[in-house]
Parts: C-alpha cells; structure tokens; sequence
C-alpha cells in the first residue's frame, strides 16, 4: 500500500469515525460498480479509490485490506513509493449492503428510538421536580412524547421484520437441483442494493463457493441454466471476458455476467 503505516491494528478505528467510514462505502461502492483492479490512493490527477494516504483516508484504507474488503493483484513502484492495485472482494459487497442499505438505516433509527424510551422516564422525573408548578402540563406533553416513540418503534420494528422476509425464494424442484440458488440470489441483491450493476460470473462462482465449497463449475454453469430458464435470475453478454472459461452459453449467446 501506498506509504501504509506498521502491520499493527490496535490503533485502527475508522468504521465508527462517521467522515471515514463514509471514505471507506464510497471506495468499496466504486470498486464494486465497476469490476476489475483499482488503485489504491490517488495519485495526482490518476485516479484513486481513496483520495489520499494520510488521515482518515489512510486509515479506512488501511482497514479495508486488513478486512478484507479490498485484496491486492499488484503493485508498482516509482522511486521510493509503492503504488498497490486493488478489486472488491464479495466481503465488501456484505459490508456496504449492511452499512449503507434501508435496512441498516432502520436498525440505526430503532436503536435511536430504544435509547430515546429507555431515558425519557429519567429525564421526566428530573423535569418535574424542577418544574413541579406546570407538572400537570408536562406529564400530558411526555406522554404523548412516549405513546409517539412506541408508535414509531413499533413500525420500525416492523419494516425491519418485512425486510428481513424479503429473502430470495425459488421453487422447491430447482432449489433441489440447485442447493445454492438461494446463497446466488441473495448474494445478487446484496450486490444490486450496494450500488453495483449485473455481477460478473467469476466473482458469483465464488461468491457462492464460500458457502459450497464443493461447487464446481460445470454445475455452477448447469444451476445458473436452470435459474435463468425459470426467470429467477437474467444472464447478460459482456463486452470484456477476462476470464473466458467462466462465461456461459444461454439464448445462443455467450453470457459473462448475472443480475434479478
């Protein structure tokens, strides 16, 4: 990495630093959009995942390969400095899906929500004994406060419950056939609500290995036939193949990528 600092991780915070952890979605979204190596740091007007090697953008880059969110194919160097390419890794599709989609924002909002009841009745008490001449007034006015946060914490709740239902099904002859067709599907959507366009085949073979580590590709290309003859997932040409032996014939054309 690009003037990294030591191999030490104990200093290493930038996910709960709300400036760089959004420097770390922003990076893993473009690595994501657009498949293929990255550099790391920009480098003048050379474009960079992250914008310096410095400050809280050194240390969520730091964090990104020590996750292993990013993982290194090269490195250059130019003098003294060492320039390091990157791609995404399907960890940083999970890390981007739990940290910047709906659903996180609404566990966000329900753990704001379940903070604000469990200090309303503390703050209440303090309250009316300082204002112990309008307490009538007071109790009337919390208690609306706490019967909206209720309201407000139930329908959080419950839009967490729908969205945590939303998981890809498929009809029970192919998901027999196909045991991993859930892990694929799901795994597509993640990638979909991060941002990211249709997934190169590579990248969901093994995606999906990491659950069926058994997986091989001739039955990988066989399950991703039958899931695009059902409709549950589409299969699109691409203009670049890097890795040829992975495309798929299908429609009497040469498939290299999945999406929903």
């Amino acid at each position: 990495m690009d003037a990294t600092p030591g191999d030490d991780t104990a200093g290493l915070a930038p996910v709960h630093a709300p400036r760089s952890t959004e420097l770390l979605l922003d990076a893993l979204k473009a690595a994501i959009g657009t498949p293929g190596e990255h550099r790391l740091f920009r480098s003048g007007k050379l474009a960079g995942l992250f914008p310096n090697r410095v400050g809280l953008s050194a240390e969520a880059a730091l964090f990104a390969i020590r996750a292993g969110l990013l993982e290194t194919v090269r490195t250059e160097t130019r003098g003294k400095v060492v320039f390091e390419w990157v791609k995404a890794t399907p960890k940083a599709v999970a890390f981007v899906h739990e940290n910047d989609s709906p659903k996180s924002v609404l566990k966000e909002l329900k753990q704001v929500l379940d903070a604000s009841r469990t200090g309303v009745p503390a703050w209440m008490d303090a309250a009316k004994q300082e204002l112990a001449a309008v307490s009538a007034k007071f109790e009337e006015q919390a208690a609306a406060m706490l019967k909206r946060l209720e309201e407000l914490a139930a329908s959080v709740e419950a839009a967490l419950r729908r969205a945590e239902a939303k998981a890809p099904a498929v009809a029970e002859p192919v998901g027999k056939v196909v045991p991993w067709a859930v892990e694929a599907l799901e795994y597509l959507d993640r990638r979909a609500t991060s941002g990211a366009g249709d997934c190169p085949l590579p990248e969901l073979f093994h995606a999906v290995r990491v659950r069926f580590p058994e997986l091989t590709l001739p039955a990988f290309h066989d399950g991703l036939r039958r899931l695009h003859d059902v409709r549950a997932v589409r299969l699109t040409p691409a203009a670049e193949m890097t890795e040829p032996e992975y495309a798929i014939l299908a429609d009497g054309k040469l498939m290299y990528a999945a999406g929903r």
